[in-house]
């Protein structure tokens, strides 16, 4: 069984650190873990892993941020696959940092690369894994916060909500969005207080 996990960013070492690009480091995290690389492709570079028996592509877009939904679509046809067996990965504002957070649905909250790939593939049932970046800005500032990088403190982090987002992900792949959810939304408190 195949699945497609989109992590959404933007390319370029300029935004390498950013608050928005939270689902590049997920899987580039994930592609460290497992010795691979990323291969350049059309509308995105992937890579492959394996997770008892589940064939698993890991997308990261190459559009920017707000055209995420076209490398999602093109993926998912390539792969032949369907809404439920997409996952996305990305930044939520409205989340404190360290907090993570599945759905198997719903809106775009606000975030660009969601809306893209809501309006791109026509529908909001698919499953999500947001992670808490925080909304630490002034009125008119939140392009800067977003595209701004993260504190060391913050990036110290990282690897450990990294983990805990792919385990959210292997368990989806294998034993469905319910378990993925429990295992998700309940690691948030521990990633806070660590």
């Amino acid at each position: 069984m195949n699945f497609l996990v989109a992590g959404l960013g933007n390319i370029g070492p300029e935004y390498e650190n950013t608050r928005h690009n939270m689902g590049f480091m997920v899987l580039d995290a994930w592609a460290k873990a497992s010795n691979i690389a990323f291969t350049p492709g059309k509308l995105g570079s992937t890579a492959e892993v394996s997770y008892r028996g589940r064939k698993i592509t890991l997308l990261k877009p190459s559009t920017f941020m707000n055209l995420s939904g076209k490398a999602v679509r093109y993926w998912m046809q390539q792969l032949n696959i369907g809404p439920e067996r997409l996952m996305v990965v990305s930044d939520d504002l409205n989340l404190p940092f360290g907090t993570t957070r599945m759905r198997r649905s719903g809106s775009d909250g606000g975030h660009n690369g969601l809306k893209s790939i809501n309006e791109l593939i026509g529908t909001t049932d698919y499953a999500r894994i947001r992670l808490g970046i925080g909304n630490d800005f002034h009125r008119g500032e939140q392009v800067d916060f977003v595209l701004g990088n993260l504190s060391q403190e913050e990036l110290e982090k990282v690897p450990l909500l990294a983990e805990k987002v792919i385990e959210g992900i292997k368990t989806f792949t294998f034993a469905g969005a319910d378990k993925a959810m429990n295992l998700v939304n309940s690691a948030q408190k521990t990633a806070q207080n660590e």
